[in-house]
């Protein structure tokens, strides 16, 4: 008889098994990897806008764009660094509040102000931080910090510009200077941190350390906009706290 070469079914389960534990091996790495370029190209993002940022002052005396998306003078002229595109909005209508902004001359990239991984819907999901151009609150102890011309800031290569929120937040970012708060609620984006641009124009990835911040951070993402309870939250001795406070103000005051 003529005896016929084949696979036993044994032999067969035993091929698909180790292709399965293949896969199970391969694809988290995979994952990684991909994840690992989609934080690359968030930080290339903020690092073209952080670039438009210093030549837009270099470019106007020093005087920073104001941090408040869509704010207008009394004249009715745009002195915001972006419009105030909104979720549900048409594309289109989106695309021209990011053409408004002060530095869209700079950056004419529309792409570049959206994290790949930002909230489906959004136009913009990076913020620039209260210090770099937002309103100087009378009377409050930030009063004299906050920077409007870039003369003002000192170590820019220590101090933050834009930070990655992975939605449109709405206002800038911040934290209190006086007292272990949170103004704003971190996020966790690219795992378990987040990027964020500094005044001398290069970027970086900051992994969160302190549980508190992570939790705090992943009930954030769950909520419906900023300023739904999550914000204002007491963190005394927290390292990623202090490191956020001294990147947002140059010091800590507490």
């Amino acid at each position: 008889m003529d005896k016929r070469n084949g696979f036993t079914l044994i032999e067969l389960l035993v091929v698909i098994a180790i292709i399965a534990v293949l896969m199970a091996i391969l694809i988290p790495a995979l994952n990684r990897a991909r994840e690992q370029g989609k934080r690359v190209a968030c930080l290339n993002n903020l690092h073209q806008l952080t670039l438009a940022w210093i030549m837009y002052a270099d470019n106007n005396d020093g005087k920073l764009p104001h941090a408040w998306a869509g704010r207008k003078d009394s004249s009715g002229s745009m002195i915001a660094w972006v419009g105030a595109p909104r979720p549900n909005q048409q594309e289109a209508d989106n695309m021209e509040l990011i053409r408004e902004g002060l530095l869209f001359p700079y950056c004419r990239n529309e792409k570049l102000y959206k994290c790949p991984t930002g909230e489906r819907g959004e136009a913009v999901t990076y913020s620039i931080v209260e210090s770099m151009g937002g309103v100087p609150f009378s009377g409050g102890t930030t009063r004299d910090m906050t920077c409007l011309n870039r003369s003002q800031i000192r170590n820019p290569g220590m101090r933050f510009v834009f930070v990655d929120e992975g939605k449109w937040p709405g206002s800038p970012w911040n934290v209190f200077y006086d007292q272990p708060m949170w103004w704003d609620s971190p996020t966790i984006r690219h795992s378990m941190g987040t990027n964020w641009s500094y005044a001398d124009g290069h970027s970086e990835y900051h992994k969160w350390v302190d549980k508190r911040t992570i939790e705090l951070a992943r009930r954030y993402e769950t909520s419906v906009e900023k300023g739904s309870g999550m914000d204002q939250t007491s963190h005394p001795g927290s390292e990623d706290l202090i490191w956020v406070t001294k990147g947002i103000w140059g010091g800590v005051g507490y």
